[in-house]
């Protein structure tokens, strides 16, 4: 099997163990693809969707990220998840500036851009899905890095501690992995040959849960006020 077939494999089996805690990883997925403050980023604010310690979450940052859960995955989350996601991604950006963690370069968020781009069916339906959702380019960069950022520092934060032995790796192949290409069919290759990629999968999960509960601490902590938006009317 190719190792690209098998990877999105492994990444499969991955999520799945990622659905287990689907309300607070939701919270942790979704929001490294989400945007810094309105006006950090120079844009109109048009009005306070949260309050959040002595900052603000706008609701263009709102209506940004459902563009691009749109774009992504065909559909936008409820407003009360994105403030959620928003929220979380302010903590994680505030403990990366804290630290002086770097910005990606701009070769890493082109790099980011192509992935993105090959997985619709063209260049040409890409830029129409965009558009389609009326995210520009330049909100679609910044918004690849500010992924590419947070996810990176999640990574950075929570690596250290993720170890994985080898007893899990090889529980990981003969539970998981073996059944799933089973059912579909397909051949099962030597543990040998997928033991790396299997123990990168392991690892990710780890950090995610580490990552996971970090958030919720820290979410605990503050003080996070959402704007209804009954409220405004």
């Amino acid at each position: 099997m190719p190792r690209t077939a098998l990877i999105l494999v492994l990444l499969v089996l991955a999520r799945a163990f990622a659905a287990a805690k689907a309300g607070a990883q939701a919270h942790l997925h979704s929001a490294l693809p989400a945007v810094v403050a309105g006006a950090e980023r120079g844009q109109t604010v048009d009005g306070i969707a949260a309050r959040i310690e002595d900052d603000i979450l706008t609701e263009s940052e709102v209506t940004e990220l459902a563009a691009f859960q749109t774009m992504v995955d065909g559909q936008s989350k409820p407003r009360s998840e994105i403030i959620g996601e928003l929220a979380d991604q302010w903590i994680v950006r505030g403990e990366a500036t804290a630290t002086q963690y770097p910005e990606p370069s701009a070769q890493d968020i082109d790099n980011a851009y192509a992935q993105l781009e090959k997985q619709f069916p063209s260049a040409e339906e890409f830029q129409k899905r965009r558009a389609a959702v009326g995210l520009t380019e330049a909100a679609l960069q910044r918004l690849l890095a500010q992924q590419l950022y947070l996810s990176r520092f999640l990574d950075f934060r929570f690596r250290p501690a993720a170890q994985v032995d080898d007893q899990q790796v090889a529980a990981y192949y003969q539970k998981d992995f073996v059944p799933q290409l089973q059912k579909r069919g397909e051949p099962v290759p030597p543990l040998s040959d997928v033991e790396d990629t299997i123990r990168e999968v392991l690892i990710q999960r780890a950090i995610n849960d580490r990552a996971t509960a970090w958030l919720d601490e820290t979410r605990e902590r503050l003080q996070i006020d959402v704007i209804s938006q009954e409220n405004k009317r």
